[in-house]
Parts: C-alpha cells; structure tokens; sequence
C-alpha cells in the first residue's frame, strides 16, 4: 500500500503542477462561432484575448471601476437592462426550431449545424464613432446594444461576441443577422462632415489623412502614428434612402480584412450568400427593402437596407468591388 503511495505522490510531483496546455492552436486571426474557432487571415482581436471588448460584461468599461457596476449603472444612465445581447429565438428561429431544439439552445447553447440554419444576412454599419474603442463605448456604456464585430481604422477586427449570440444592432435582422460596425464617422448632409469633424482630418498632396483628436487618448495616439486614409481621396456624395449625403470612403486595410471575414461567413453559413440586393439593372439599391424583400433576401445588406432611417454603410462604400473581391476569395480558398 505505501509502494502505491508513493508511486502516486510521485506522479503528482512530476505532472500536477505543470501548466494546462490549450488544446487548440492560436494564431490570432481567428474568429468565434458556436464555440468553435475558425481562422480568416487577417488580425482579429477577441472578447477572449487582451485589449479584447467584451459585451457579455455587463459593467460599463470606459468609467472608473467604482462606477461601473449595474447597480452604480442604474444611479447615473437610462440604460434599462443589465444585457446587450439575448438568444437568436424571438422570431425566425422560434418558427423553425421544435421546443425540444429551443431548450437546447436556451441551456447549453447552439450546436453550429443549428446555427447553420438560422444565419443567412450579414449587416453592414458604419460606426459614426469613428474608431473602434470609441465604438464599443457607446454601444456598451451609453446605448446598452451590441454588434458582433468591430472594424477599425487599421483593419483590426475585435469580436465581442460569439456569433451564436443575438446581437442587438439591426432591429428585425437580428436574429438571422451577423453585424458589423466600421469605424467611420459616417454619411451626412452636404457641407456637414468638414464643419463637425474638421479636428479629424488633414490634407496633403496625396489627399486626406484621418486624425483623431488627440482628446481620445493613447487609442488615437496609436491609430494617428499609421497615418491611415481613405481608399478615395475626396469625399464621395450620393443618394441613400432619398437623402444626399456625403462621406469619407473606408481604408484600404478594412476593404481587405472585410473581404476576408465576409469570405470565411459566407463559407460557414451556406445560407448566406456573397451578394447585395439589386435592381433590375443589377445595380445594388440604395433604398430600404420591403418587408418581402428583406424576408426572401439571403446575403449581405446595409442597415439601410433593413431600415429606412439610415444611410449606413454610405455612398461610399465599394459594392461591386468587394462582393467581386469576396467571390475571388472564396474560389481561391477552395481551390
């Protein structure tokens, strides 16, 4: 008995007090669904990793600690609920999935073949914030709403909750959507961007350079130092749900890390496809969709594809030259 005794604390010796070891390899470009990690090939930054943004917190993040507690919340905001997020149940998922299946995700949550059958449109907002940490603090400390994604200046994507979650960021599409926030400071009526956002930009011979004021803080100070522009060097001005507005096109890096996550989305979800609602001369419309239309439509949409009081993502935004970048992409991948 003392022989096996010692055979077992010498075990323990050896063996108990060694580091747990991941069992899943991480390279920093991968993104989460159903629990499951899937790389895309660009930098993504998640919930899970430092620096990460994180909505399953219900705290506020961007005030003093001793001030970001629900209870603290509930003394000084409007905010009504301790969460940002909920289950993919109240409506399509609810009509598709037996009590049985709604049990399972209510307990131990979405297995990714369920999750397959419910995600088939992937929201595209500008953010109005102007930068990604800004972003999420409005969303998280202000608005008491989530998005999956977040896309910054630089191409850095953060992911602040599973996919499987049902994030709260495109009023009816949010049970069959996946959202996105681009750091942009948004579309507005002519004359208005260079009035209120004149400390965010400078000009040189090669066009506009974004510079966020330096009141933001050690994120600004980072994201100014890559000197980071526009795809376009103007402004670019066009017609969205029948207002005229202006803005600056995204950057070049969230062009590519965008091309890839919506790629890698599209392969995941078969029900979501590489495509924009068109009109029938096969240019992408620039107007909200009818309840029909939205309903039949599988694919990517801007918010103001989903609601006719935005304008998101913007003239500016590159239709035809991403969803042909994404395909290429996807046919690359699979070859």
């Amino acid at each position: 008995m003392r022989s096996i005794q010692f055979i077992l604390i010498l075990l323990v010796a050896l063996h108990g007090c060694s580091k747990p070891q991941p069992s899943t390899a991480r390279f920093g470009d991968e993104i989460v669904v159903a629990g499951k990690f899937f790389r895309i090939g660009t930098p993504v930054v998640s919930w899970l990793d430092p620096g990460g943004y994180d909505a399953y917190r219900i705290e506020r993040r961007f005030v003093p600690i001793d001030q970001s507690s629900w209870s603290a919340t509930t003394q000084t905001s409007d905010l009504k609920s301790p969460n940002r997020f909920n289950l993919r149940y109240e409506s399509t998922a609810a009509s598709h999935y037996t009590p049985e299946q709604l049990e399972q995700v209510r307990g131990g949550g979405w297995t990714l073949e369920l999750l397959q059958q419910t995600i088939d449109q992937f929201i595209l907002h500008y953010d109005v914030a102007g930068f990604s940490q800004n972003c999420f603090k409005i969303l998280q400390d202000e608005r008491g709403l989530s998005v999956h994604f977040l896309l910054d200046l630089d191409g850095t994507i953060y992911q602040t909750l599973d996919v499987k979650e049902r994030a709260w960021h495109a009023t009816k599409s949010n049970d069959r959507s996946i959202g996105i926030e681009i750091a942009n400071v948004g579309a507005h009526p002519r004359g208005q961007i260079e009035k209120v956002y004149k400390d965010w930009f400078v000009r040189d011979e090669a066009g506009i350079v974004i510079q966020i004021p330096e009141a933001f803080g050690s994120e600004a100070k980072r994201l100014n130092a890559k000197k980071l522009r526009p795809s376009r060097p103007d402004l670019i001005v066009g017609s969205i749900n029948q207002n005229e507005v202006e803005m600056y096109d995204f950057t070049p890096q969230q062009y590519d890390s965008l091309v890839k996550l919506t790629a890698v989305l599209c392969e995941i979800f078969p029900k979501l496809k590489p495509e924009a609602p068109r009109d029938s001369s096969g240019k992408v419309v620039d107007h909200v969709l009818t309840d029909e239309e939205w309903l039949q439509f599988s694919g990517v949409l801007g918010h103001y594809h989903v609601q006719a009081n935005k304008q998101d993502p913007g003239p500016a935004f590159q239709w035809d030259d991403f969803l042909a970048r994404v395909h290429r992409r996807i046919e690359n991948e699979r070859k």
